[in-house]
């Protein structure tokens, strides 16, 4: 079987080369010629674990191939990005969707297969992709076949998730649904799920939701645990002892191309009856706002100068800062113009990214940790001995092998913030 993976980012990459090591032939179509030089030469453009092996073995054995132009196949997934667009409810836009479906119509013919993994707005494989593949004539359930599966792996873990998760494929049809398992059925060993494309959807904008919602429950947490003195994180591990319990843990907002976009998808396609959803993005879409606030608090406490803000990306262990919530607690901070603001972090190659930890925290008055990366977790006072005040505010309860210094915050300890004095090392 030949399969054409539209978009190879951190989805259809792997998507691809998962296909292309379990015997089928795979182009994978991208609009940026610098990521297609890279792979046709064996290199990868993204950080995940294991990848590069994978795309090593798929190189070495002639069954993967990246390219700019579209070519006719069996099966065509597409797996491009999903922004939201500007308005007030942040909808939807599938323009690099159904520019990409547009771009596989030249080629399309009897028997094939379309499936959709981007994550898209309820209705949309039915109300928009379906009339433009119909618009050639080809019947969708009887000529070709259409089927929204929508990804679910962990950034981290794809490899590994690709094979064992559940698939959901959501099929216009019966016949879109058999044809959509077929395909997947080639290494997927979990569960495939038949489903209506509307409720696929559905379905995978709803798993997100619910870790936002319950983000906001906890992001919430904190800020009234703030205001009466108790410790929120105190409160999360007694409340989840009890057996039907499952709080999540706050943060500095949430980020990604999932959690922080997806809720909006629902929200916009039914603003009247998505309260709850949207007052849980608000909560959400303020924390970084509420961390600058505190950080700024506790600069002025601590008389100091430096900050060095450590973890950028969205979360931990990954280079991904899309829709990051670090990287826009930085850039507000840096902005002020108060402060001398120094990001350091070990996943993210950038210019204005500080690669060594010493020379990060050279002089500093507060390392505001924001990213739960691995490297954090082993982090010492004597990792940080050139501070100039020893200071940690701990937005991601991480640095726990430094909870000994009296200047360690994390987001169950901001009410002490008003007790600080400045401490020199």
């Amino acid at each position: 079987m030949k399969i054409v993976v539209m978009g190879l980012g951190y989805i259809g990459l792997p998507t691809a080369i998962m296909f292309a090591n379990h015997g089928q032939e795979v182009v994978g179509v991208d609009v940026n010629a610098n990521v297609i030089k890279e792979l046709n030469t064996g290199k990868i453009h993204i950080e995940e674990p294991g990848l590069q092996a994978e795309l090593d073995k798929a190189l070495k054995d002639n069954a993967f191939k990246a390219s700019l132009v579209v070519e006719p196949a069996d099966a065509f997934i597409v797996s491009v990005p999903t922004p939201n667009h500007q308005d007030t409810l942040k909808s939807c836009d599938l323009g690099y969707v159904t520019s990409a479906v547009t771009s596989i119509l030249p080629v399309l013919k009897k028997g094939n297969t379309i499936i959709i993994e981007s994550t898209i707005a309820p209705r949309s494989t039915e109300d928009y992709i379906l009339p433009l593949v119909e618009s050639t004539g080809l019947v969708v359930g009887k000529d070709v076949f259409l089927v929204h599966c929508p990804e679910r792996v962990l950034p981290g873990q794809i490899i590994h998730e690709l094979i064992y998760n559940n698939r959901i494929i959501g099929g216009v049809t019966p016949a879109c649904i058999q044809a959509g398992k077929a395909i997947y059925s080639v290494f997927v060993q979990g569960e495939l799920i038949e489903s209506a494309a509307s409720t696929a959807e559905m379905s995978k904008l709803m798993e997100n939701t619910y870790r936002d919602v319950n983000i906001a429950l906890a992001n919430e947490l904190v800020h009234i645990s703030a205001e009466l003195g108790i410790d929120a994180l105190d409160v999360i591990n007694m409340a989840n002892k009890h057996p039907r319990v499952n709080l999540h843990q706050p943060g500095p907002g949430v980020g990604g191309h999932c959690l922080a976009v997806d809720p909006y998808f629902i929200a916009a396609a039914a603003p009247a009856n998505s309260h709850l959803i949207q007052q849980a993005r608000h909560i959400n879409s303020t924390m970084p706002k509420f961390i600058v606030e505190k950080t700024v608090a506790l600069m002025n406490k601590l008389d100091g100068q430096k900050i060095a803000i450590f973890g950028l990306t969205y979360k931990g262990d990954i280079d991904d800062i899309r829709e990051s919530p670090a990287l826009e607690i930085y850039h507000e901070l840096k902005a002020m113009a108060r402060f001398d603001v120094v990001a350091y972090d070990p996943h993210v190659n950038a210019s204005f990214v500080e690669k060594n930890m010493a020379k990060a925290t050279e002089k500093a008055d507060l390392v505001l940790i924001l990213v739960d990366h691995s490297e954090f977790r082993d982090l010492r006072t004597q990792d940080l001995a050139n501070m100039n005040q020893m200071a940690i505010l701990d937005a991601k309860n991480i640095a726990t092998k430094c909870v000994d210094m009296s200047h360690y915050f994390n987001l169950g300890l901001l009410s002490r913030i008003n007790e600080v004095g400045s401490v020199l090392v």
